[in-house]
């Protein structure tokens, strides 16, 4: 390239990011059309190009821009590390996984860069890949805490829980300061009278310039230590501290929720694909988070006919790319109002195409994404071979558990009483809707049933899925299988029916959840 053609398109660049600055995208993006005419190859212009059609609104034409970028051999170690966030963001993880083996072996990757590869793989459900990751960049510096808390928390999802734990002392004697640790080790072990760490949570509690987020993370295990030590007075205001916390850090707009679900109870029953796809059988396992979607996926993987995959946005993907709209979440207003003129059959098509690498011949699948419930009125349109299984937990039992579960970003609700109340009776009132506009499509699966007769429950959920009952189903303790949820480490106990719930020392504060999920009824 000469001279003339560096000045013009270092000019175009700055003038690019000037008018995306402004919110001129359409002009934004000419900048880089004529960019691309002069440097028909330039990767970063790729990747500007995909990044301005997302602030456009045009999914499709960025999810494009990104496909050239990722086609691309001259890209450099730089430009391929830029495109992960991407291609995360368009859920296209073979191609993910696709530029992570172009940017080398483990063994040549730097310590960040492993830290980094590791998050995007675990997101994408895949803890076994992950750990590789953080296996090398543990050899390469045993004592790193960042490497250490990571590899602790992708070690507890595959069961791990003796060596999360060893990793996690091993950080906390380099970087005591560090809230994720006393997070992490309150969650990994039940704490006793003897062995707990409740007066270093609140060593660090005291620690000045905490922010909200370590707060949140340091409450949040100060609560489960003193729950585990039946100290539920001061529990329970840890929890509440810790949520107050948490909420500070989150943008949610419960008005604009309930549009939501006022938009999906309004939306007309969109025309069934008349085709049923090739391929397995989609299993949706969906309900509101911590009403035991995650134990019901373990149990349906005795049976050989089942791969569980666990909670995947490859549907959310499908019709982001259906409606051209990228929606944050689940799913938005804007999808609602675009589905009616989306090919649903090509978005079931897609979907399919976009799972089927994880499979090895299984003849069903689990999808065991919660707010998939949001997505019913889709699926069932879609996929007309899709069976959905509706795990159903008492409202209070169900509340309890979401409002002393520190979620990452999602489930913004989760964290004031009033607000996960309505969240719980919106959904409550959306699954009647659908049971109603789908009759026979979804299974209503109760979690109080499946711990009291598991054998009956599940053959009925085996024949409702068209597979074959197997007593495998029964010993899902026993299971090998990454468990990237929040319940990774309860899953891996034996199913049991407790004598009390688990909210009952605390059902004096509840009393404002508990009335108001009531009135809803």
């Amino acid at each position: 390239m000469n001279m003339a053609a560096g000045t013009q398109i270092a000019t175009l660049v700055a003038q690019a990011e000037q008018f995306a600055a402004q919110g001129d995208f359409a002009r934004a993006i000419a900048c880089h059309q004529r960019i691309l005419d002069i440097a028909p190859g330039r990767v970063d212009s790729f990747l500007q190009l995909s990044y301005l059609y997302s602030l456009a609104g045009h999914h499709r034409g960025a999810e494009a821009w990104m496909q050239h970028a990722q086609a691309s051999p001259q890209a450099t170690p730089q430009q391929l590390a830029a495109m992960i966030p991407r291609l995360r963001t368009f859920n296209d993880i073979p191609a993910l996984r696709s530029v992570l083996a172009r940017l080398g072996p483990p063994a040549r990757m730097p310590v960040p860069a492993l830290i980094t590869a590791a998050s995007h793989l675990t997101y994408a459900n895949l803890p076994e890949e992950a750990i590789a990751y953080l296996d090398e960049a543990k050899r390469a510096d045993p004592d790193y805490p960042p490497t250490l808390l990571a590899r602790a928390q992708v070690l507890m999802y595959l069961g791990r829980f003796d060596e999360a734990e060893q990793d996690v002392v091993r950080s906390q004697r380099r970087a005591p300061e560090i809230a994720q640790g006393y997070w992490l080790r309150a969650a990994l072990k039940r704490q006793t009278a003897e062995r707990n760490g409740a007066q270093a949570i609140r060593r660090e509690l005291a620690r000045a310039g905490r922010s909200a987020a370590d707060q949140a993370l340091l409450e949040f295990a100060l609560h489960k230590t003193l729950d585990d030590l039946h100290e539920y007075d001061d529990a329970w205001a840890a929890l509440m501290r810790g949520c107050a916390h948490k909420r500070a850090t989150l943008d949610y707009d419960d008005a604009q929720n309930q549009r939501l679900f006022d938009a999906l109870h309004a939306m007309p029953a969109l025309p069934r694909a008349d085709v049923v796809h090739e391929g397995a059988r989609p299993l949706f396992i969906v309900g509101m988070h911590r009403s035991g979607t995650t134990l019901l996926e373990q149990m349906l993987c005795g049976s050989e006919d089942v791969k569980g995959i666990g909670e995947l946005y490859d549907f959310t993907s499908a019709m982001r790319h259906a409606t051209d709209h990228h929606c944050r979440g689940v799913v938005d207003e804007e999808i609602v109002r675009r589905a009616p003129d989306a090919d649903m059959a090509a978005a079931g098509e897609r979907y399919l195409r976009s799972t089927a690498w994880r499979l090895a011949g299984e003849r069903c699948f689990t999808d065991k994404l919660p707010s998939n419930f949001l997505n019913i009125g889709f699926i069932a349109a879609a996929l007309p071979q899709a069976r959905i299984l509706h795990m159903v937990r008492d409202p209070v039992e169900t509340c309890f558990s979401n409002l002393r579960e520190l979620f990452s970003e999602a489930n913004p609700y989760s964290y004031d009483m009033h607000e996960l109340a309505d969240y719980h009776q919106r959904y409550q009132r959306l699954m009647a809707h659908w049971h109603a506009q789908f009759p026979g499509r979804i299974l209503d699966v109760s979690y109080a049933r499946l711990l009291r007769e598991p054998e009956a429950v599940m053959r009925e959920v085996a024949d409702f899925c068209g597979v074959a009952y197997s007593p495998q189903m029964l010993h899902s303790e026993g299971r090998q299988r990454g468990v990237v949820t929040a319940s990774a480490v309860q899953v891996r106990a034996r199913p049991s029916v407790s004598e009390r719930p688990k909210w009952s020392p605390y059902a004096a504060s509840l009393a404002p959840l508990i009335e108001q999920l009531q009135r809803g009824n």
